[in-house]
């Protein structure tokens, strides 16, 4: 299944819109180019305002018919994130994702975009602007890393294996406070936890099969409907933590992607028990 939207061309369009926009102000952002919106660790800064300018009106140029949702276009206006659900065409951006790491001079954040039909992702694009090269997949067709030059590599997650031997990230900021005590313990269970704080880069190691799991909490569109296509094109079995399909309009019931669904089963009965 294809999107009326070439997948290409949005994905160069990230690129440029990094390069332009977002490179420049890396290690370089002054005292007035970073604010906070909710909290402390929740920023933005004129990397992330300035990109989001850049992409959404060029995609107006390209696709005028398709809803555009930006990370920030919805912080302006929280009326846009409705418009989601009935859209025959949206495209979805978060211009930074990771932007307290690029504040903070980290290099690990990411450009993120995906393409909603009629209330399905039929596309998704990760670009690490330090790297420069893509994740991308198109439902059906894969997923696939690619390289400015042209050459594709087709990914796979990981291989199975037992609860003890399982690496992966898990972001437990958002997590009922009840809840997050019996779930730190839990993940005693697994061999290794992260977090990048950069959900772009955790979906791009799960996807390359570097990782067994990742879990979320908060559903926001634009941090995870790229990544969860792409990790489903490359192997995945990703579902809300009820065992439902993760859908575009969803922003809570958590989101929990493994290898196989018994991984995923595993996971949910002895870590994540929310």
């Amino acid at each position: 299944m294809t999107s009326t939207v070439d997948v290409t061309t949005l994905s160069d369009l990230l690129r440029r819109a990094a390069k332009a926009e977002i490179l420049p102000r890396f290690r370089r952002l002054g005292s007035g180019d970073v604010r906070v919106k909710t909290e402390a660790t929740d920023l933005v800064t004129e990397a992330d305002e300035q990109a989001e300018r850049m992409m959404k009106a060029e995609a107006a140029k390209r696709w005028p018919d398709a809803v555009f949702i930006g990370e920030e276009s919805v912080a302006a206006d929280p009326a846009l994130l409705g418009k989601l659900q009935g859209a025959d065409l949206a495209i979805v951006v978060d211009p930074v994702d990771g932007t307290f790491n690029f504040a903070s001079g980290i290099p690990a954040f990411g450009v993120m975009a995906s393409v909603v039909s009629k209330g399905e992702t039929v596309a998704g694009i990760i670009y690490d602007p330090m790297g420069d090269d893509w994740v991308m997949a198109e439902k059906g067709g894969g997923a696939w890393l690619r390289r400015p030059e042209g050459e594709s590599q087709r990914l796979s997650v990981a291989a199975p294996v037992a609860l003890e031997q399982m690496v992966g990230m898990a972001s437990t900021g958002y997590l009922p406070k009840e809840k997050r005590p019996e779930i730190l313990a839990n993940l005693a269970k697994v061999r290794f936890l992260v977090n990048y704080r950069c959900a772009a880069h955790e979906y791009r190691t799960f996807a390359s099969g570097h990782v067994h799991y990742l879990m979320y909490n908060k559903l926001m569109p634009w941090d995870h409907l790229a990544g969860t296509l792409i990790c489903q094109e490359a192997g995945a079995h990703a579902a809300r933590f009820d065992g439902t399909a993760y859908l575009p309009h969803h922003v809570g019931g958590g989101l929990l992607i493994a290898p196989d669904k018994a991984s995923w089963e595993l996971l949910r009965r002895e870590v994540f028990t929310v």
